[in-house]
C-alpha cells in the first residue's frame, strides 16, 4: 500500500495582529466619539436648556408674549469683553480698561491712533474701535468719548488754533468711527479736554505721552433725554397758547414791557400820581409782566397786591 506523504501546513504566528488592529480601530472610533459628545457649546446648551425649560412649565400658556431682553450690558461683561478683544494693546500698555460700578473707561494712547496734531484717524484706530463697536453696538448703555494731549502748544497748524479743538475734533473722528460700525449715534457724545485734564507730569517726555489719550467711557444707564425747549415748557403750563404765535421767551418779555409802557406811560411801573393801575393781561389772557424798581420782572396777573418790591 502506497502510503501519501503528508502535507506540511504552514502555521502563521501572527494571526493575532489582525483582531489587533480590528480592536484598536474600534477603540480609537470610541473615544473620538466620547470626545465630540463631550464637546458642548454652552450658548447652545443654554438655549435647548430654556426652551426645554418653557416647553415643560406648566404655567405657561400658548398666548404668552416674549418680553424683550434687558439691552444694557453688564459692565463687567463689557469688560471683560473688551480685554479679551483688546488683548494685545492692553499687553503692550497701548490701552488700558478699568472702572467701577458706574462705568467702564477705556484709556487708548492716542499715537495709536493719530499723527502728530492732526485728527484724522489712521487704519489701525478704524480696527481698534470697529472692535469696539462690535461689543458695544447690542445694547443701550451711554457712550462718551474724550480726548486729551499734553500742553505743548500746537505750532503751525492750519486747521487747529489750541490744544483744544485738536482734542475736541479727535473725540469727534471717534465718535465717527463708532455710529459708521454699528452704534447708535443717540448713545454718543464726544467732548475735547485739551491739556486741562493730565494723568502725569508734562515736564517729561513719558508723561506728556501718557496724557496724549483718547478715553471712551462705558455708562451703566442710559443716554440722558434731551431737556425740554423752553416753548415746550411754557406752551405745556398754560402760560402761552399753542396757536401758531411767537413762543420765544424774549419776545414774549420784550412785547409785554412795551405794550405796558405803552399804556401807562410809566415804564410799565404802576402806582405814579394820577395813574390808574393798567391792565395786565394781554387780550388773549396771557399775563403780561411788570417792570418793578429794582429792575426786575413780575409775572402776575394781579400785580398791585401788596409786596415787597425790592
Amino acid at each position: 500500500m502506497i502510503r501519501r506523504t503528508p502535507i506540511e501546513t504552514k502555521i502563521n504566528h501572527e494571526r493575532w495582529l489582525v483582531s489587533y488592529s480590528d480592536f484598536i480601530t474600534l477603540l480609537f472610533g470610541f473615544f473620538v466619539v466620547m470626545y465630540s459628545v463631550s464637546q458642548v457649546n454652552e450658548n447652545k446648551y443654554r438655549v435647548l436648556s430654556d426652551t426645554l425649560s418653557k416647553a415643560f412649565d406648566h404655567n405657561a400658556t400658548s398666548t404668552a408674549v416674549a418680553q424683550p431682553p434687558d439691552q444694557l450690558a453688564k459692565l463687567d461683561d463689557v469688560a471683560s469683553q473688551l480685554m479679551s478683544a483688546l488683548d494685545t494693546l492692553v499687553s503692550d500698555q497701548s490701552v488700558a480698561v478699568f472702572g467701577n460700578e458706574s462705568w467702564v473707561e477705556i484709556e487708548v494712547d492716542s499715537n495709536l491712533l493719530f499723527a502728530s496734531g492732526s485728527a484724522e484717524p489712521n487704519p489701525q484706530a478704524k480696527t481698534i474701535f470697529a472692535e469696539v463697536a462690535d461689543i458695544l453696538g447690542p445694547y443701550e448703555n451711554a457712550v462718551a468719548v474724550s480726548g486729551h494731549t499734553d500742553d505743548v502748544p500746537l505750532r503751525q497748524n492750519a486747521r487747529f488754533h489750541n490744544n483744544w479743538e485738536l482734542s475736541a475734533a479727535r473725540a469727534a473722528a471717534v465718535v465717527d468711527i463708532l455710529a459708521l460700525n454699528g452704534v447708535a449715534p443717540k448713545r454718543l457724545s464726544a467732548v475735547g479736554f485739551g491739556e486741562f485734564q493730565p494723568v502725569a507730569d508734562n515736564t517729561s517726555d513719558e508723561g506728556r505721552a501718557k496724557n496724549r489719550r483718547v478715553v471712551l467711557r462705558v455708562a451703566r444707564e442710559r443716554a440722558e433725554v434731551p431737556r425740554a425747549a423752553a416753548d415746550k415748557i411754557i406752551s405745556e403750563s398754560g402760560v402761552v397758547a399753542n396757536s401758531g404765535e411767537d413762543t420765544n421767551l424774549d419776545n414774549i418779555v420784550s412785547n409785554g414791557i412795551n405794550d405796558a409802557r405803552n399804556q401807562d406811560g410809566n415804564d410799565g411801573v404802576p402806582g405814579d400820581a394820577g395813574d390808574e393801575a393798567p391792565s395786565r393781561e394781554l387780550p388773549d389772557g396771557r399775563v403780561k409782566p411788570v417792570k418793578l424798581p429794582s429792575g426786575g420782572l413780575l409775572f402776575s396777573s394781579d400785580p398791585d397786591l401788596p409786596r415787597n418790591n425790592n
